[in-house]
């Protein structure tokens, strides 16, 4: 059998061309090469009239979300534990509909980090060093604050629109110190980047599987050939082995993104290596009240949620209704993001 068949698929994106007297709607087509498993290889776009400004970029930023990104369907999911393990903060089991969206297939790398924050500083930003075990490993010891900056600074640096403000009239992009940025301060219909809420995360973590325990659907059973974690079989649900995973040392034991098996949407590491910051503000009782409908979090608190999973930790944080909390300001080598994007 040829191994490396390729195959070629035909997407065709709407793209809104802005005209000076009006808009019309036109569709472009352009191919991308896949191998026998579905992943990209290569994305081929038509030439595009140099004066057609407005359909290249669009081209190139669908482009770069294709390649970096999974799109998140919007749906109903049932959020929170379903199994006896969880924490009362998990609790009561709910329905919420997610508005659609994109997000990073990867955990934020130390080289993507190291590349943006260069941007950011020539341009007016303050954000810390971080910390990474090698440039294809998560980016880690980062606070939320410097998250949140940083967001906006690869929104900026790719010419999009910042989500976060320091303002309620969302005149004055966040770039500098810490700054606990409310609800009301983010432009959430933005095209920049952002953190996932907690409700984004859990359902794309899920992968479009209903009443599983860990972000695949085949099992409810974790093991070190599917995450990076600190194993310990005293869980019935960790079949091991116990510690940290050997391939991974020295600490910190973070892993190559990636290295795992990706989920049901094409995500890499939802369970385990680093915990993933998200947007909220933690509550333990929140679930209780929250709106059923793309829900941001309580309106204050004094940390911010963390999802995931990581290496130091043990195979309950890789629940995919597991919730943990830190504060914004303080760093851990455990402690990573990703990145959302609106449609």
């Amino acid at each position: 059998m040829n191994m490396h068949r390729h195959a070629t698929r035909i997407i065709t994106a709407a793209v809104l061309v802005v005209a000076a007297a009006a808009a019309t709607a036109q569709a472009l087509t352009f191919t991308q090469t896949v191998n026998m498993h579905g992943h990209a290889i290569t994305n081929v776009a038509p030439p595009v009239a140099a004066n057609d400004a407005v359909i290249k970029a669009y081209v190139d930023g669908l482009m770069q979300r294709l390649n970096e990104m999974a799109l998140i369907p919007a749906g109903y999911f049932a959020m929170g534990t379903t199994f006896a393990d969880g924490g009362t903060g998990e609790l009561p089991v709910h329905t919420n509909f997610i508005s659609s969206f994109y997000l990073d297939k990867y955990e934020v790398t130390k080289a993507k980090w190291d590349e943006v924050r260069a941007w950011a500083l020539a341009n007016g930003y303050s954000i810390g060093v971080g910390a990474g075990k090698a440039a294809n490993h998560p980016v880690q010891t980062v606070i939320w604050f410097d998250c949140v900056k940083w967001c906006n600074a690869r929104s900026e640096m790719e010419g999009l629109t910042p989500c976060y403000y320091t303002n309620a009239a969302q005149t004055l992009v966040y770039r500098g110190g810490t700054v606990d940025v409310q609800n009301a301060w983010v432009k959430w219909a933005a095209n920049g980047y952002r953190l996932p809420t907690e409700a984004e995360w859990e359902k794309a973590a899920r992968g479009g599987a209903v009443g599983m325990r860990f972000p695949w659907a085949d099992a409810n059973t974790i093991t070190n050939s599917r995450a990076n974690y600190n194993g310990n079989t005293g869980y019935a649900y960790d079949l091991g082995p116990n510690g940290y995973n050997p391939l991974f040392a020295p600490t910190p034991y973070t892993s190559p993104v990636g290295y795992f098996a990706a989920n049901g949407y094409g995500l890499y590491d939802m369970a385990g290596n680093v915990w993933e910051w998200c947007w909220d503000w933690y509550g333990n009782a929140y679930y209780a009240s929250s709106p059923s409908s793309d829900p941001r979090g309580p309106l204050s608190g004094t940390s911010r949620v963390l999802r995931g999973g990581g290496w130091v930790n043990g195979a309950d944080g890789c629940r995919g209704a597991e919730r943990n909390s830190y504060s914004p300001g303080n760093p851990d080598g455990s402690l990573g993001f990703r990145c959302v994007r609106g449609l």
